[in-house]
């Protein structure tokens, strides 16, 4: 997934999606040349945080998000049978080519979901805020997810082999 600076006099609806790609990015290079071993080893307890969990918990936010709530699918989790949103951090098991193919596809489907919305006005119910957001709400929650959990695999990834920086 190559990473694209956002634009610094973009269109919002064109920096929001740059963004979103930057942040999806980020994600993708802080796990770049790790074993699948490397990628599910576990931060310091009592956390069970690991890359690997990120990525598959960055897929279900994506499926949730994209599929779920704007584009209006019932669909399952990917990994829960309950809808437990935390049993995707749990990477035992899991093969570095399960998560990235089914992170990619939900990435894959989210693009293709926000570039049919009309604009970012489009507004649907999200039954866990109790009332409707737009487009361009969830496309900042998104950006918001991503930043924070990138700054949680910053710490992962620097904590397996040292490297550092973005």
């Amino acid at each position: 997934m190559e990473r694209i600076d956002p634009p610094l006099t973009g269109g919002e609806r064109e920096t929001l999606r740059v963004y979103l790609d930057y942040h999806r990015s980020t994600l993708a290079l802080k796990c770049e040349g790790l074993t699948g071993e490397q990628l599910r080893r576990r931060s310091m307890p009592p956390s069970a945080l690991s890359l690997m969990g990120l990525v598959r918990h960055m897929a279900e936010v994506e499926r949730h998000w994209f599929r779920r709530t704007l584009g209006g699918a019932d669909v399952p989790h990917l990994w829960s049978d309950s809808g437990d949103f935390q049993a995707a951090y749990d990477p035992e098991g899991c093969g570095r080519e399960e998560a990235f193919t089914a992170w990619h596809a939900e990435v894959a489907h989210a693009r293709r979901v926000e570039e049919a919305a009309e604009s970012l006005d489009v507004a649907v119910f999200v039954r866990s805020w109790g009332q409707e957001a737009s487009l361009r709400l969830i496309m900042l929650h998104m950006v918001h997810e991503y930043a924070r959990h990138n700054g949680h695999a910053d710490l992962l990834r620097e904590a397996i082999d040292g490297a550092t920086g973005a």
